[in-house]
């Protein structure tokens, strides 16, 4: 069933940051309070079958988890690789997807990510598959990776911080199959701080580009035609149908030409993080634009606080139905305002992004 819809709640004046003029938002998860929401957008994976590409890591759920991230106080997504033996493998991580319940085909699919520094032997990625993977395998579906890190290419080069892969895949067999992917020194590091990655996908072409919100006139770092369908292992065949979501933590393996947990440096001190702020699905209710999922809107509240909900009228920030005390924290966590109240004047306080925090309940709003 094809659902279009717009968010207003929790954004003042409905302030949608990081879209264009000619988008709307349609879907997005901004990973606030301490679970992941599992009922209506991800699947956890628990495997070791090292992703077809002999990685070292067996996925647990204990290794997927929603918290905060020290530095700036944003309430993301963690994924945590451990060096530890368990399932026969000798490291642990996490993986999640959306299949089944979040789906799109075209638009703008975005996440804000700080990755882990990789050094030696890790593997994050920001990827996609086709919603038919478990009725028609892999590479059959499709596969965008938006960005992957920690080849072995930037290894041998030292640009490991900053060494960009984006790719396809497809075709009727594993075994040999058409890809197309490009690997690209970025400018500065996109490791160990927050980025934006950016896939913008439409009937012509696939492109992906970092920190478009800082930079909105940032040329792609991949850019690929999907129009050619000459035959069935033409690119035109595979990307016009709805796709999922995944991030990944992979430790060693194909992509950074590592096999040995020893040889892993990036876990030398036993474990690191990939945090996700949030991902978000853009569309411009063009023909031939798709989105399967729940309808957006409304705040979440954490525990028995479900019921709480933000707003913000310009001068003031409250949460209706709290009995606490509130503190605003800029992104960088760095407290601008409390109140005793379950309000906050916040009619002298700059515009952009913060963290509202009454209680335990924390939720990211954006004030004009």
């Amino acid at each position: 069933m094809y659902k279009k819809f717009m968010i207003v709640a929790a954004l003042c004046a409905a302030t949608v940051l990081g879209a264009q003029a000619d988008y709307e938002l349609v879907w997005e998860d901004d990973f606030t309070g301490t679970t992941l929401n599992e009922s209506q957008h991800w699947n956890v994976e628990v495997n070791g079958n090292g992703g077809g590409n002999n990685e070292l890591q067996y996925y647990r759920r204990e290794n997927v988890s929603v918290g905060i991230e020290p530095a700036t106080g944003a309430s993301c997504l963690i994924l945590t690789a451990r060096k530890e033996n368990f399932g026969g493998k000798t490291a642990t991580s996490g993986r999640i997807n959306s299949m089944g319940k979040v789906y799109a085909k075209y638009g703008k699919i975005e996440a804000r990510i700080k990755f882990p520094y990789t050094a030696n032997g890790l593997w994050p990625a920001f990827w996609m598959m086709g919603n038919d993977y478990s009725s028609v395998g892999w590479p059959r579906c499709g596969e965008i990776d938006i960005i992957e890190l920690g080849n072995a290419t930037g290894i041998a080069n030292g640009t490991q911080d900053r060494y960009l892969i984006g790719a396809c895949h497809w075709g009727t067999s594993p075994v040999n199959h058409p890809n197309y992917g490009v690997g690209s020194v970025h400018s500065e590091s996109v490791q160990g701080d927050f980025h934006l990655f950016t896939l913008i996908w439409n009937s012509t072409s696939v492109s992906m580009y970092v920190d478009l919100d800082k930079n909105p006139n940032a040329q792609p770092y991949y850019v690929m035609n999907i129009y050619d369908m000459a035959n069935e292992n033409s690119v035109g065949y595979y990307f016009h149908k709805p796709f999922f979501i995944l991030f990944n933590l992979a430790v060693g393996g194909n992509f950074p030409n590592i096999y040995d947990i020893n040889a892993v440096t990036a876990l030398a001190s036993g474990e690191a993080q990939m945090y996700v702020d949030y991902v978000r699905i853009y569309q411009k209710g063009d023909a031939g634009e798709e989105f399967y999922g729940p309808e957006v809107g409304g705040v979440e509240g954490i525990g028995n606080e479900s019921a709480l909900k933000v707003y913000c009228n310009g001068t003031e920030a409250g949460v209706v139905g709290a009995t606490e005390g509130i503190e605003l924290y800029n992104m960088q966590g760095a407290l601008v305002c409390r109140s005793n109240e379950p309000r906050v004047y916040v009619g002298d306080v700059p515009g952009g992004v913060y963290v509202l925090r009454c209680g335990s309940f924390v939720k990211k709003i954006v004030l004009k």
